[in-house]
């Protein structure tokens, strides 16, 4: 869990960045989940875009899909979840509370 400052400075952190997926009518799939999870990893922070034809509210797409990912949900937005879990590489400057 985050503080709300915590949470606030994700949040800002991720309005400057585009989606990097969505979810689309075919839900959360396989392949989806394996390139949000590489996106994870690469970037600590990720937004992705929830499609309306997802059929479900969008909070419960982002946490089904930040469960799968082992991931913390920072805040959805409308149609727009961003979603932050901690690089595991050594050679990256992660994000800093």
């Amino acid at each position: 869990m985050f503080t709300s400052k915590q949470r606030a400075k994700l949040r800002s952190m991720a309005s400057t960045q585009k989606p990097i997926g969505q979810v689309g009518k075919e839900g959360i799939t396989e392949p989806l989940v394996k390139g949000l999870s590489d996106a994870l990893e690469a970037h600590e922070l990720i937004k992705i875009t929830l499609l309306p034809a997802a059929g479900e509210d969008g909070e419960n797409v982002a946490v089904n899909l930040a469960d799968l990912l082992h991931a913390e949900v920072v805040a959805v937005i409308g149609r727009k979840a961003i979603l932050y879990r901690r690089s595991s590489r050594k050679d990256f400057d992660h994000i800093e509370f």
